[in-house]
């Protein structure tokens, strides 16, 4: 039985998921909150090294081959790291989960979508979030975001990925899959527009929603 919560953060290339969900586990902290905090791929030690390869990369990945490393990933996650914790009370927060290999698997990729449902559906263990922030940005804004952002992450010069690397018009098709999907799942997916907000701004718009989900 389910004693945590789940939430994930999703949204395409520099949307700001992996900032606001660190602000949102120093916030849940705040409240003596259980939490952890993880994200895929990479969640685990496996998923590290899937995720180098998802990443990193040079050599092309076969559009199946791709879908199934983040399968594969995901599978050891939620076994390893995302079950148990919520099962010891924990709030889990994820930075991407099933949404997310939806809407750039099928928005993105154009592959089969009962294949990628399928396997979504098996690799998470049929586990779904309790709510999901998508945060919504055009690819015009948010990709340049992400870019900049891998070229000087720490001070360090690091590899723009796989996936910044693609056409901006790549992007567009997964910004429409995400918001397919949460027009598909309006009560637990909660659309916040980082398009122009400061990131104060979008985390206390965050807070307003996980305050009622808590109950304080």
């Amino acid at each position: 039985m389910k004693k945590g919560l789940f939430i994930t953060f999703e949204g395409t290339e520099g949307c700001g998921k992996s900032t606001q969900s660190k602000m949102l586990e120093k916030y849940l902290k705040s409240l003596g909150k259980k939490t952890v905090l993880s994200l895929e791929p990479g969640g685990t030690k496996v998923g590290r090294e899937i995720r180098k390869i998802l990443l990193g990369m040079e050599e092309p990945l076969a559009q199946n081959a791709e879908l199934f490393l983040f399968a594969a990933d995901r599978a050891q996650h939620v076994e390893e790291v995302i079950k148990p914790s919520i099962e010891a009370g924990s709030i889990v927060i994820c930075d991407r989960f099933t949404d997310s290999t939806t809407a750039y698997q099928i928005g993105g990729r154009k592959l089969p979508e009962e294949l990628v449902r399928y396997l979504n559906a098996t690799s998470s263990g049929g586990l779904i979030p309790d709510v999901t922030f998508l945060l919504d940005v055009s690819p015009a804004v948010g990709l340049p975001r992400a870019i900049a952002a891998s070229n000087m992450e720490k001070g360090k010069i690091k590899k723009i990925d796989r996936f910044e690397k693609e056409k901006i018009a790549f992007h567009e098709e997964v910004r429409k899959a995400y918001l397919q999907i949460a027009a598909e799942n309006p009560e637990r997916i909660k659309i916040i527009s980082t398009e122009k907000q400061d990131i104060h701004t979008v985390h206390e718009e965050i807070k307003k929603h996980i305050k009622y989900l808590l109950g304080v």
